[in-house]
């Protein structure tokens, strides 16, 4: 079931989804896919219930493809092997919207496409078979010709129907993931004006300058301003000066 727009994730939107059964039996894909299923039926039940007839000279059952087994079994096989792939991936496409993990739905895509491709070519060389061993088959009488070409017609039908859930499964696998946001690293553009990468361009050094500290009052530590002792007059003699 294919979204139009948010993340998606090969043609289902990404966040898992529900199941809408009315728009999965009428979207392209299924419809092709149950028409393939009801051709495999057609190429494999014509055969084995009326693909063997008892020839006038010979007991045992032959194949009406000019009484070629090989012809048969290799219809009937085609066949069978393409009624169950139909089958299980129809049920792959059921589930196909609740997977939330885009590499589960990477493999879904590509087990299909890889199936459709090699069976269309197996379909191609199965008409190609039956279509010319039935015109080399000359005496037709008690042979049900209606089964013959329907066996014929089926398997031209079939390689059309697989080739187009090839190309299904080919523009879902191209789709890929789309409109998910993955955080990448981008390297920052160098400055061509600093011989320095941004990284690790250096600091400009500025100097520092410290204020006086304010004094608010005296200096404890300073020495006193040196006041001279007066000289006494008369004869009491000289005394030395007081600090």
């Amino acid at each position: 079931m294919e979204e139009t727009g948010g993340a998606s994730a090969y043609g289902a939107s990404l966040a898992g989804a529900g199941f809408d059964f009315h728009k999965f039996v009428r979207q392209p894909q299924t419809i092709v896919r149950i028409l393939s299923w009801i051709f495999a039926i057609v190429v494999f039940a014509c055969i084995t219930t009326e693909g063997y007839v008892n020839p006038s000279h010979s007991p045992d059952a032959k194949c009406i493809f000019n009484q070629n087994d090989s012809a048969c079994n290799y219809a009937v096989g085609i066949g069978v092997i393409a009624f169950l792939a139909c089958v299980g991936f129809l049920m792959l496409d059921a589930y196909f919207p609740l997977m939330s993990n885009a590499e589960e739905r990477k493999y879904v895509v590509l087990a299909d496409l890889g199936f459709s491709g090699v069976w269309t070519f197996l379909w191609f060389v199965c008409f190609c078979l039956l279509a010319s061993q039935w015109g080399r088959t000359h005496d037709v009488s008690g042979i049900p010709e209606d089964a013959a070409r329907a066996t014929v017609a089926f398997s031209f039908f079939s390689i059309a129907t697989w080739g187009i859930l090839a190309y299904f499964a080919l523009g879902r696998y191209r789709r890929g993931v789309g409109d998910v946001a993955v955080p990448t690293y981008v390297e920052p553009p160098p400055d061509h004006h600093t011989p320095y990468p941004p990284t690790y361009a250096p600091t400009p050094y500025t100097p520092t300058t410290y204020s006086a500290y304010p004094s608010s009052g005296p200096d404890l530590h300073q020495q006193p301003p040196f006041i001279p002792t007066p000289q006494p007059q008369g004869d009491e003699g000289y005394q030395p000066p007081t600090y």
